[in-house]
């Protein structure tokens, strides 16, 4: 049976000379193609049409077997056009990947590794991974990575595990391996995004704090005053303005606290001990109080504590420094606030 020629038909090859070399597909089917555009598309195909022929007047062929005759044409079709389709896209997607870095057309590469990307499904996560580490295509081959990892279970009863479990046991070995680090990585980061939430809230009760003992709030203000400014509305200036006066209120007068009995108090004392740490004042102008106590306990007494203090005043303020850059410049302005260096009273005054 004689082989099948068919034609590919593009814009540019009404221009064209007569095609002098020829495909040819797994089945037989010769697609007719021009030497100087396959060579200037691909240095494979530079390299074969180079070689000298043993006759001049016999045809030149190239033999592309393993792949579709239509994902051939699809091939053959883009080296003209520098065009792939959708449907060529979810039809022979893989197979041009293949002939893409078999063949050495980035171009076309680059188009199937970014098609394939979001083409990836649980059903055909395997089947990519195993051809993106074929293809040298280590971004698809990440994602491929990630989805197994994040969809383990659906994608371990799909056939293509299967398969792999019973061929590919060093492949299987690295997948479990890249999920056990994907998970630990994940938890770190779930730590790390719970201490940093802790060290902002920290950050942000040190300034609540310096604003309710310089400026007075809703219900406390500093002892000195002589009348505060004062709104009934709850503070819309700090989150936890209204929950720390509540425990300033309350510390003033609990009695527990003597005898070092109440939780809320020993909470409200670290608050005023981290306040020490993070304070810039060195005289007696901070209104915060217990500030200047703290700040010269530490230096005639070396605590076995003090470095994890220090240690936390210095993740508190780092906080406050990158929470600060995620704010507008207006914002940041707003936030500002003049530090008052009055010498005054460092005690509450209930309002």
């Amino acid at each position: 049976m004689a082989p099948q020629t068919i034609s590919i038909h593009y814009h540019t090859t009404r221009f064209l000379p007569q095609p002098d070399v020829f495909i040819r597909t797994s089945h037989g089917t010769r697609i007719p193609a021009h030497a100087g555009i396959l060579a200037s598309m691909s240095p494979v195909f530079d390299n074969f049409i180079d070689r000298p022929r043993k006759h001049r007047s016999s045809e030149r062929i190239i033999q592309i077997h393993g792949v579709p005759c239509d994902a051939v044409t699809a091939f053959v079709g883009f080296l003209y056009s520098s065009r792939c389709t959708e449907e060529e896209m979810d039809k022979y997607g893989m197979h041009l990947l293949a002939l893409s870095h078999v063949y050495m057309v980035p171009q076309l590469k680059r188009r199937c590794i970014k098609g394939l990307t979001h083409r990836l499904t649980t059903e055909n996560v395997v089947d990519v991974l195993q051809l993106a580490r074929l293809c040298d295509a280590p971004d698809l081959h990440l994602r491929c990575m990630k989805l197994l990892a994040n969809n383990f279970k659906a994608v371990e009863a799909t056939e293509g595990w299967k398969f792999l479990v019973k061929h590919d046991p060093w492949l299987e070995l690295d997948i479990l391996r890249f999920i056990d680090e994907h998970e630990t990585r994940k938890k770190k980061s779930r730590k790390y995004r719970m201490e940093q939430g802790l060290y902002a809230e920290l950050s942000e009760a040190m300034e609540c704090l310096e604003h309710i003992c310089y400026d007075g709030c809703t219900h406390v203000g500093p002892y000195d005053a002589a009348e505060v400014k004062r709104e009934r509305t709850p503070c819309g200036r700090f989150a936890t303005c209204q929950a720390l006066q509540v425990l300033i209120r309350h510390f003033a007068t609990c009695e527990k606290k003597v005898r070092g009995g109440c939780v809320r108090c020993k909470r409200m004392w670290q608050l005023f001990r981290l306040h020490s740490y993070v304070c810039h004042h060195t005289d007696s102008s901070c209104k915060v109080p217990f500030c200047r106590q703290f700040q010269l306990r530490m230096q005639q007494e070396k605590r076995k504590d003090d470095a994890k203090w220090k240690l936390l005043a210095r993740k508190v303020a780092s906080a406050k420094v990158m929470f600060s850059l995620f704010l507008p410049k207006r914002k940041r302005d707003e936030e500002t606030r003049v530090n008052i260096n009055n010498p005054g009273i460092r005690s509450f005054k209930l309002l």
